[in-house]
């Protein structure tokens, strides 16, 4: 097949503004005078706004509140589990900005439904859920609740979504143009589909593996104990037995998680013992 310089300079530009995006991701660790150290945000991020992103994530968390409440599976303000869920995160918020200035400006909210799945989550623009099987069926402490959701609110402070969302946009450009260009049709769609799963299976793992990490120091400001993040995730693997080993998943194993917890221990303990002076 003849290649026209047209077609040369237009895939050269591309590879050009992808390696330079790529080449973000191996940026130097974050130096920080106390703490937890973890790598530069990811420039992927920048090929989605914030705005955009935040406003879609009100629109998705306004939605699914409605069908909660439709459902009646809402927790009233006044229920004991939502007020414990909002004094903890109002102990927790006030450390954010450091990782992510907008943070600042964010309508944070947070909610609880009642359903048995063990599962919470921080949306971007500070939406965060919890579901009362991940209190009821792990019987957290304060301090484990705070570890769940520094580690929620880390995915949205380091901006894991929009990250993906980046990943996902340059790599479908990119499988479309290769695919016209090469004339693969179909079959290089797939291919290039695959890529991008493992792509996105990679920085998952790294993505979780952050939150841990930026979670307990977010947990550890606010005065509460980081330890529990080892008493969180030997909980959680109690009550995934028969996952699958780390390989297959996109999150790290529980075993790993609780080595990395205990490496970075010394990192975070004198800030929540710093709290404890006071």
């Amino acid at each position: 097949m003849a290649l026209n310089s047209s077609f040369l300079n237009r895939l050269a530009g591309g590879l050009v503004a992808f390696a330079l995006l790529a080449a973000c991701e191996s940026a130097p660790q974050n130096q920080r005078a106390e703490g937890v150290q973890v790598g530069q945000n990811s420039s992927f991020a920048n090929l989605v706004s914030a705005e955009q992103v935040e406003q879609s994530s009100a629109q998705a968390y306004g939605q699914m509140l409605q069908e909660a409440n439709g459902k009646k599976a809402l927790a009233p303000a006044n229920h004991p589990q939502v007020v414990r869920l909002r004094a903890i995160a109002a102990r927790i918020i006030p450390f954010s900005t450091e990782w992510n200035p907008r943070a600042k400006d964010w309508k944070w909210e947070i909610n609880l439904i009642g359903s048995p799945q063990v599962n919470a989550f921080c949306m971007p623009g500070g939406k965060i859920a919890f579901y009362m099987g991940i209190l009821d069926n792990l019987k957290l402490t304060d301090d484990e609740v705070a570890m769940v959701m520094g580690h929620e609110v880390a995915h949205a402070l380091r901006e894991h979504a929009r990250e993906r969302m980046g990943k996902s946009q340059a790599t479908n450009i990119g499988a479309s143009v290769l695919s016209q260009l090469l004339g693969l049709g179909d079959l290089g769609q797939t291919a290039a589909g695959y890529g991008a799963q493992l792509l996105t299976l990679k920085f998952g793992r790294e993505d979780e593996s952050e939150a841990d990490l930026v979670g307990m120091e977010l947990a550890a400001r606010a005065g509460f104990d980081p330890r529990s993040g080892v008493t969180l995730w030997q909980k959680m693997g109690a009550n995934s037995a028969g996952a699958p080993p780390q390989w297959l998943s996109t999150h790290p194993a529980g075993s790993t998680r609780i080595a990395d917890i205990e490496a970075n221990l010394p990192k975070v303990m004198p800030l929540y013992l710093r709290t404890k002076a006071k």
